[in-house]
């Protein structure tokens, strides 16, 4: 038996599937992955995430320590509520993680993936010399997402007044403590939307109150599918270790200026990019095959500049048809999939293929 979030018996009631998702007991479904997919890009649907990793970082060194940390710079960070995506690079320039850092009354709240916890907070707390700073793991926390175009509306008739105010007044990626509660307008769905993180004692009559208030329980499974339409990447899958940010789609992430901030694997990942301005780093692009056929995980991609592999696949409940992720060579122009040993052909798009609902490649 794995570890349970406190909704572990609503996900029951409701009629989930639960797997082993990184040693915790979670929702795969809770009937049909493709329903609950389609409710996020049509009404709202609501994930329990409280799974991942919530850590607070306060102290007077703690902006210091994570310009250090992040690969991004948390000097954006100019007010409290802002958000900024990021990863954590290890010395030779690989993801250790990616993660969402929030600016907070007390300092910096971190979250990051629960797969990678135990390797993260080792990472955190072996930088963490020579900086006064704490490094606090909440792990009494809930997190919830509710997704949708009609997420934010629905949200706000089961919060408080006051709080129902402040996520209306909500830019996306802002959020605001309130209380015990804080409320965000991040996600992983491409769609817009909220994240509450809240005591766990109160998450099973916030998600009742949610149900009756029309949100759909949604699974990991469509939360995996609906991340794959926005192009949002999976660790593990799209990125780890061993890959440079440079082929994750992730150079956005990277701040180099000032030029004195030495943040870790600042050397390596400079390396890597004269290696990409020489056409010797892999690229992480979109494929899409319209006829018969599903992308996988793990296919093995021919292109005319040699061979790829794809990092996330499935069927599109949106587009309905294929879609994925790969990592293959820079100068590519055209390139074949091996589905069962057949050479499929497909053709390569930005890694990006549905926002709100909509298809936005050519």
């Amino acid at each position: 038996m794995g570890q349970h979030t406190s909704l572990y018996s609503k996900h029951l009631d409701a009629g989930a599937k639960m797997v082993d998702f990184a040693g915790w007991d979670m929702p795969i479904n809770y009937g049909s992955q493709i329903e609950e997919h389609n409710q996020v890009r049509t009404a709202a649907g609501i994930f329990d995430v409280s799974h991942m990793t919530v850590v607070d970082i306060s102290g007077k060194d703690a902006e210091k320590y994570l310009r250090h940390l992040l690969a991004n710079d948390v000097v954006k960070l100019d007010e409290q509520g802002r958000a900024l995506y990021s990863a954590m690079l290890n010395h030779e320039g690989g993801v250790v993680d990616d993660l969402i850092v929030y600016r907070m009354s007390f300092g910096y709240r971190v979250v990051v993936n629960c797969g990678t916890r135990m390797k993260d907070l080792a990472w955190m707390a072996e930088n963490a010399s020579g900086f006064r700073i704490s490094i606090e793991e909440k792990p009494k926390l809930s997190i919830l997402a509710i997704h949708g175009p009609e997420s934010i509306e629905t949200t706000c008739k089961v919060l408080s007044e006051e709080q129902a105010q402040a996520v209306l007044e909500l830019k996306n990626f802002r959020g605001i403590e309130l209380g015990d509660y804080f409320i965000a307008r991040t996600g992983y769905t491409g769609e817009k939307g909220v994240e509450l993180i809240f005591p766990e004692s109160e998450a099973p009559e916030l998600w009742d109150k949610l149900l009756a208030a029309g949100v759909k329980p949604v699974g990991l499974g469509a939360r995996d599918t609906l991340r794959l339409e926005a192009g949002m990447n999976l660790y593990g899958h799209d990125m780890d270790d061993n890959t440079s940010p440079l082929s994750a789609n992730m150079a956005n992430t990277i701040v180099w200026e000032p030029t004195d901030r030495n943040f870790i694997g600042r050397q390596a990942v400079s390396e890597h990019q004269v290696l990409q301005a020489e056409g010797k780093l892999p690229k992480l692009i979109g494929l899409v095959l319209e006829g018969r056929g599903v992308l996988r995980e793990g296919q093995v991609v021919e292109t005319d500049a040699g061979s790829g592999v794809i990092t996330s696949g499935s069927y599109s409940p949106t587009l309905k048809h294929s879609i994925a992720l790969a990592r293959i060579p820079t100068s590519s122009t055209a390139c074949k999939v091996d589905i069962r040993g057949t050479l499929t052909d497909v053709r390569i798009v930005s890694a990006n293929f549905v926002r709100f609902g909509k298809k936005i490649f050519d």
